[in-house]
């Protein structure tokens, strides 16, 4: 049996769960609302306080099925509670980061500033001019706004310039050493 799969969900107070048919599972927060259709072969059910999602039997699909379906789930119940949010750093001279709107311009050392628009629901907020924090409801589109600032200068081994998640270590290189 799954290990994930088979723990229950707590429902928090002030969060409503609604489970339609096609394994369609809304939940409402004080944050706001997710919905996410699931796999349907899983049994998602309310049970008290608690939400259980069982598989039908013990197929490989089934078992890998069981413990996503509980996570996604999961994901959603803390998302419209607590949220979620990423930490990027931006090292370099001269490199930094500016906000206007919904409009997060990047100077990176390209001949050209690259903006990028924020997506519906997720806020990326600056601190300074060197730390952006992604926030938002949704898990996967935090960790793919966030991917896709990162993706426009990666930081690199020699001098660690680029953008970087807070909690990423970067494995820095020796440069080259001159002739003597």
């Amino acid at each position: 049996m799954s290990r994930i799969g088979r723990m229950p969900i707590a429902i928090p107070a002030g969060v409503t769960v609604d489970i339609a048919e096609n394994n369609k599972v809304t939940v409402k927060g004080p944050k706001g609302t997710l919905e996410r259709v699931l796999p349907s072969e899983m049994d998602i059910k309310i049970e008290g306080t608690e939400i259980v999602v069982t598989r039908p039997n013990d197929l490989k699909k089934m078992k890998s099925l069981h413990g996503l379906t509980r996570t996604l789930v999961a994901n959603m119940v803390t998302g419209v509670t607590a949220g979620y949010e990423k930490v990027l750093e931006i090292n370099g001279v001269g490199y930094r980061a500016a906000k206007s709107g919904k409009e997060l311009t990047l100077t990176l050392g390209y001949s050209h500033p690259v903006v990028m628009v924020d997506p519906e629901g997720i806020e990326a907020v600056l601190e300074g001019q060197n730390k952006i924090t992604v926030k938002g409801i949704d898990k996967e589109k935090v960790g793919q706004y966030a991917a896709e600032i990162r993706d426009k200068r990666r930081p690199e081994p020699y001098k660690g310039k680029g953008i970087k998640y807070a909690d990423e270590v970067i494995r820095r290189k020796v440069g080259k050493t001159g002739k003597k």
